[in-house]
């Protein structure tokens, strides 16, 4: 339609771009990486250990997930400014917001898998005397491994968000190059073939880190379930 390129660049124009500027998009990509990576582990071990200290009280659960679901509901944008001013313009300023962003799905689906033991199960174990460590670690954790794996794929996604979302403000102030940094330094010089070269790249990086999680998921179904009904849980 004979766009300008600075509107509507074409295909073999974001490609040329992306050639041009490979350097800097797979220094990019791999800081991008390490913050998003580094985020989903630490959300993921924080959101365990606070989905245990749930399921282990009920009263504790009813008076702080409500705490959770406001880590949720706040937009990242709105207290990323807060945290670089906490932070610094530093690299654990975007992994902290990545792990906001990646906290409550974890914790809202290990929750749900630590306390939906089957009735029969739990009896069971009552019946012999299982005491509360044992309940946990043999019949509590097993059942909510398919949870966990279900919240670090919906994470999994969210991290490179969460990054990305941060570099934008993080990068304005240091020398950290990601691909958020990237994004903001093309779109205000109006390369908007590079800018497509980054945006492509973010949603590589994406799926890759899915991919990834989803791989690790399917070795925790095959060692904590049954074979079929690990594979009745993709």
């Amino acid at each position: 339609m004979d766009l300008p390129r600075a509107l509507l660049p074409r295909p073999n124009q974001v490609w040329e771009a992306a050639i041009e500027n490979r350097l800097a998009l797979t220094k990019a990509f791999y800081s991008t990486g390490v913050a998003a990576t580094a985020g989903l582990v630490w959300a993921i071990v924080i959101g365990s250990l606070v989905s245990v200290v749930f399921s282990l009280s009920r009263k504790i659960r009813f008076a702080f997930f409500p705490y959770v679901i406001f880590l949720q509901t706040v937009p990242i944008v709105a207290i990323a400014p807060l945290l670089i001013i906490w932070s610094g313009y530093e690299l654990r300023t975007v992994i902290i917001v990545t792990v906001i962003v990646c906290l409550f799905p974890i914790i809202n689906n290990v929750t749900a898998g630590l306390t939906a033991i089957d009735r029969q199960w739990a009896d069971l174990f009552t019946l012999y005397g299982a005491g509360r460590g044992t309940r946990l670690s043999r019949l509590q954790i097993p059942a909510a491994v398919p949870y966990l794996v279900l919240g670090a794929k919906t994470s999994a996604g969210l991290a490179v968000i969460g990054a990305i979302v941060a570099e934008f403000f993080v990068g304005n102030g240091t020398d950290y190059d990601g691909l958020g940094t990237l994004m903001t330094k093309w779109q205000g010089f109006v390369r908007t073939d590079a800018l497509m070269a980054a945006v492509f790249a973010s949603t590589l990086l994406g799926v890759l880190l899915f991919g990834a999680v989803h791989l690790i998921g399917l070795t925790l179904l095959r060692r904590w379930m049954p074979a079929d009904h690990a594979r009745a849980n993709p």
